[in-house]
């Protein structure tokens, strides 16, 4: 499946503690063209030194793991200074989960039971964003979520 837009490769971080889920994913995304899978990581703080380290586009992030939460770890993201963009990937989808990535200004929210349909329309904006701007930029609390 080639992602639409695809002058450019994104490059994504997975970070979940289900090592089955996060399997289950990397699969996925190697059937797409355009998608470079840079790194997987089971806690926050290991997303965190390989985000430093690997600089991905996009950081794919479950809410709820053990040491550091999603949110705590979308939040140090966030701070860095060329953050990625990110995606809530998670089991729990509540409003108050919704309100918390809203505020963060995270990219997209997408239920691990409906990833396979709504993570390809996410992937091809950010894909998009990549090629319009000549370099990555903080993502504004108006994209879509």
């Amino acid at each position: 499946m080639v992602i639409r837009g695809g002058n450019v490769t994104i490059r994504i971080l997975l970070v979940d503690d289900n090592r089955t889920f996060l399997t289950a994913v990397n699969n996925f995304l190697l059937t797409l063209s355009g998608v470079e899978v840079v790194g997987q990581a089971y806690t926050g703080k290991t997303a965190l030194a390989l985000a430093a380290k690997l600089a991905p586009d996009l950081v794919l992030l479950d809410i709820v793991m053990p040491e550091m939460n999603g949110l705590e770890v979308a939040a140090a993201l966030r701070a860095m200074a060329t953050p990625p963009y990110i995606v809530f990937l998670s089991m729990h989808d509540s409003e108050s989960y919704r309100a918390a990535a809203r505020e963060l200004g995270i990219w997209g929210y997408v239920g691990k039971g409906d990833f396979v349909l709504d993570l390809i329309p996410l992937i091809e904006s950010i894909t998009h964003e990549l090629e319009t701007r000549p370099a990555r930029h903080p993502v504004s609390a108006g994209t879509p979520l």
